[in-house]
């Protein structure tokens, strides 16, 4: 993993409320997005690697079940998350 425990801890921190709140949705959409984005920049000089695709599959989907699941909780921290992550739907 390219993220050291501490650039997780700022993320959590950022995201999530608090260092420890990991579990938090809107900190695992960020962790998530973290992991798309390294994932995406390896792909663009691997091209052939097929192993790191389907991992970018998995986790694009579970980013995308979890804002599913923001969005039916609540529309305005999803709103406000995607503007910060820079990500749409």
């Amino acid at each position: 993993m390219h993220l050291s425990s501490q650039q997780k801890k700022d993320l959590f921190k950022t995201y999530g409320g608090s260092e420890t709140n990991t579990g938090s949705t809107e900190a695992q959409i960020a962790l998530f997005t973290e992991r798309i984005n390294f994932i995406s920049g390896h792909l663009k000089l691997n091209p052939k690697d097929f192993a790191s695709e389907l991992s970018l599959v998995k986790l694009v989907g579970k980013r995308r079940a979890l804002l599913t699941y923001l969005t039916k909780q609540d529309i305005f921290k999803y709103r406000e998350l995607i503007k910060q992550l820079g990500i749409r739907k």
